[in-house]
């Protein structure tokens, strides 16, 4: 089932506020079958568990189907795009000026990681700038100095970033040649026409490359939190349950079974 229409519903009081522009947001976005909506309620409870702060969450979906009442769902806004393959463009709608009318300061979290500690530091953390975007930044390349999307904090319908995503709208046949996925042109952007500013690398690990021992380490050696983590973020072929199983990657990327993931994902 396809929902067409947003779905408002009552939230708890003890994570919500009004509608201000000190207003804090959980966003996160669900679309197609790869993740069903258990994904959504267990960011939810993760997040319910470490963050002390007031909070509202919203999940931007095409199908808001399973997912926990107390989380609001909107449509994911449409982009005006020819027709081709999606490379997480659609984070992108994030930015527009006006959103549902949710203004204030927004964490975007992608649905399949897993949070391990506290992390009211998302958004206690001073940025040096009024309109910085903070980012992951990347673990493999970290001169390209391009942001990983996973974890991004920005301000959230306040025309902070005002072509943002009109920009990427009118000239998308060209940035899609310069560049493979949205976060790297979020990068580019707002280096250029704002700021970026990057996590503490220590709050988000990479499970593929922080988490799982180097080869041929790997085939021994089960995968280990990282002192200080607060995030595990999961991208490429592994996901949280293939984790906890120990499956999925490639053969030489051999993934042992990492039970301590269970007490956190749930």
């Amino acid at each position: 089932m396809t929902s067409d229409v947003i779905k408002t519903t009552p939230i708890d009081s003890t994570h919500t506020r009004d509608n201000t522009a000190d207003q804090r947001y959980i966003i996160c976005m669900k679309w197609g079958d790869k993740y069903g909506p258990e994904y959504v309620n267990r960011l939810y409870n993760m997040v319910s568990r470490h963050l002390t702060l007031d909070f509202q969450m919203v999940c931007l979906t095409d199908d808001s189907t399973g997912i926990d009442p107390d989380i609001v769902c909107y449509p994911i806004p449409e982009m005006d795009l020819p027709a081709g393959p999606e490379r997480g463009w659609k984070k992108l709608t994030t930015f527009k000026p006006e959103l549902y009318d949710l203004k204030g300061v927004a964490l975007f979290l992608d649905i399949d990681i897993v949070i391990v500690d506290n992390i009211d530091a998302f958004f206690t953390y001073q940025a040096k700038h009024e309109d910085s975007v903070v980012i992951i930044r990347d673990w493999k390349k970290p001169w390209r100095m391009i942001g990983n999307s996973s974890v991004y904090r920005f301000n959230i319908g306040m025309n902070t970033y005002p072509d943002l995503l009109a920009n990427f709208e009118r000239n998308f046949e060209t940035i899609r040649t310069q560049v493979r996925h949205e976060q790297a042109y979020l990068s580019n952007y707002l280096r250029e026409h704002h700021h970026l500013e990057y996590w503490d690398k220590t709050w988000c690990v990479s499970f593929k490359y922080q988490c799982i021992a180097p080869i041929p380490f790997n085939f021994v050696r089960a995968p280990a939190l990282p002192d200080e983590a607060k995030i595990v973020i999961f991208h490429g072929e592994i996901n949280p349950p293939d984790a906890i199983a120990g499956s999925g990657g490639k053969w030489y990327r051999h993934v042992k079974p990492s039970p301590w993931l269970k007490q956190y994902w749930q």
